[in-house]
């Protein structure tokens, strides 16, 4: 959007030659975020190294300077100092991990805590972790955004069982804070498949380093429960990876323009989600291997097809589409309904844009069937969703003539998006294999 309130629009860039490039990642915004949370609650300072600075990274610092935390620094590295959390107003601006990780820890605070956010944010669904915390012992007013939690500087905590099936961070939500409530917390999912694990196996691991006691038994009938057992939150020193969700696209213009694209300092372990785009990449045809910490993949002759359950990385299904989309043959994305409840709907707005550019894609109870169909260039909006944005801009490679609406919304978890783009095909772009 630009400053006159007019909607702006990006020619994506297309490309006549393969891409060959190295790019190198911000860091994690789940890690920074998660990381940003427990240093606010350990027993001493802590600083974050390599942290990612995005819309919702800033949004979550700004919200825990307004709690009362004391946060140094103004780019990667943060210097992280605890305080008695107080009254504040937390724009969420349409970040789930500050809408859906903060208001635990806010009932910490002594005063009322007021949420606002994005008008779309107000459609993203937050009673699960709401209630959830009322039967915990809070006064929280309202069931969505806007809302306020009456913190009392304590929480009684316990036992709640909840339906996570609409998202993994409900779950982590409530584990980050748990150890300062008096009884801490047993957390028991009740409900359909839990999307999104890997993002929950993060929080617990997060916890673990921070010496906080995390136990994960499942009963007879399969139903997930997490314990956090009440205590100090250790401080740690916190070297955050690269974000490889962030990553997709670029993998993802090494594979639909047959080049070769590189990104290090990839982690040989990981919770990250993101990872699992070297096993998708490499069933679509593509090469990806990890050499001295530097992941390369090289593009096929031809992109296969796919079909996959994406429900535990469901934030990778923009990228899957679009690859998809320029694929030889029918691809099938299942598991993945939950995507409604995320930034905009994803199923139906992948859908939308994809057709809208002559494809043929249909949308399922749990995700999406796409025919490849010869596409042509046109408006592409991204319903102010960074995923959808860069969805387009790789289609754009492909395909001539794509426009994306509001490129800057990419900024909520990697503002250089289109500088990193651009570099990425600058040495194409000066053999004259780029159009605009």
């Amino acid at each position: 959007m630009r400053e006159d309130g007019q909607v702006s629009f990006w020619p994506a860039p297309h490309i006549e030659v393969p891409v060959h490039a190295t790019v190198t990642l911000p860091g994690s915004k789940s890690i920074t975020n998660r990381a940003l949370i427990l240093a606010a609650l350990a027993d001493g300072p802590s600083t974050l190294t390599g942290a990612l600075r995005s819309r919702d990274t800033d949004l979550m610092i700004a919200a825990l300077r307004a709690l009362g935390t004391e946060i140094v620094g103004d780019a990667e590295t943060l210097e992280v100092t605890p305080a008695p959390l107080h009254s504040a107003a937390v724009d969420c601006g349409l970040a789930g991990t500050i809408m859906r990780f903060l208001p635990p820890a806010a009932a910490l605070a002594t005063g009322d805590v007021a949420f606002f956010g994005d008008e779309q944010a107000r459609h993203r669904p937050l009673s699960t972790i709401l209630d959830a915390l009322r039967s915990l012992g809070l006064d929280i007013e309202g069931d969505a955004l806007p809302f306020v939690v009456h913190g009392t500087g304590t929480l009684r905590g316990g036992e709640v069982t909840i339906d996570a099936s609409g998202s993994s961070q409900f779950v982590s939500g409530l584990l980050l804070s748990a150890a300062r409530f008096e009884q801490g917390i047993t957390v028991n999912h009740s409900g359909g498949v839990l999307p999104s694990m890997p993002h929950i196996e993060m929080t617990v691991e997060m916890l673990r380093r921070a010496d906080v006691a995390v136990t994960t038994p499942s009963d007879v009938r399969g139903a997930q429960t997490w314990t956090v057992a009440p205590g100090p939150i250790r401080a740690v020193d916190w070297e955050i990876e690269p974000d490889l969700s962030n990553a997709t696209p670029f993998l993802a213009a090494a594979a639909v323009t047959g080049g070769e694209v590189s990104v290090p300092m990839w982690p040989r372990g990981t919770t990250q989600p993101g990872d699992v785009i070297r096993e998708i990449l490499v069933r679509m045809g593509a090469e990806a291997r990890v050499f001295d910490g530097i992941l390369t993949v090289r593009g096929p002759e031809r992109l296969a097809g796919i079909d996959i359950d994406l429900h535990d990385v469901g934030e990778l299904t923009p990228t899957v589409a679009a690859l998809a989309a320029l694929a030889d043959s029918p691809s099938v994305l299942r598991g993945i309904a939950h995507l409604r409840g995320h930034e905009t709907d994803r199923l139906a707005a992948l859908s939308a844009e994809i057709n809208r550019l002559g494809g043929n894609v249909t949308e399922t109870a749990d995700g999406l069937e796409i025919v490849p169909a010869p596409l042509h260039g046109g408006q592409w909006h991204s319903y102010a969703d960074h995923r959808m944005a860069t969805a387009g801009a790789i289609l754009g490679l492909r395909v001539p003539g794509i426009e994306i609406e509001d490129i800057g919304t990419t900024a909520k978890t990697l503002p250089t998006f289109v500088a990193l783009w651009e570099q990425m095909l600058a040495p194409a772009l000066s053999g004259e294999g780029v159009a605009r």
